[in-house]
């Protein structure tokens, strides 16, 4: 990844970190929603929904349009799409790691099962 999608990446994961701005997106993903719809559903102030909802903007995660005095918020679903690609591809690198450490531990299971075929093989000769 270059800076500027690692400074993306930051952006939306930051944005993401809060409950209420993932409420948010659920809520703008579902459809298009003014800032004054979704400021109600909410047990804060207009102001700090707002707030919210320019985080989630400068992420990249939504966008807003006026409709006379409304704004309205829609999701991004390709911003979201992005996220998700981010996330899997932590997973495989994690995947990765769990299948050398399954590999590693079946190599040992196996030169201690020839191991201990070797130690049966003496007893007998003795």
């Amino acid at each position: 990844m270059i800076e500027d999608d690692e400074d993306r990446a930051d952006a939306m994961f930051h944005a993401l970190a809060d409950r209420t701005r993932r409420d948010i997106m659920r809520r703008v993903l579902a459809g298009e929603h003014s800032v004054s719809a979704l400021a109600a559903n909410y047990d804060m102030s207009f102001a700090a929904v707002q707030k919210h909802v320019a985080v989630l903007e400068r992420a990249g995660l939504l966008t807003k349009r006026r409709h006379g005095r409304e704004q309205l918020a829609t999701g991004d679903v390709h911003a979201v799409r992005s996220v998700a690609t981010m996330l899997t591809e932590l997973e495989q690198i994690w995947r990765g790691r769990i299948g050398r450490i399954d590999d590693l531990i079946a190599d040992t299971a196996d030169r201690e099962v020839h191991t201990n075929d070797t130690e049966v093989v003496r007893h007998q000769e003795d």
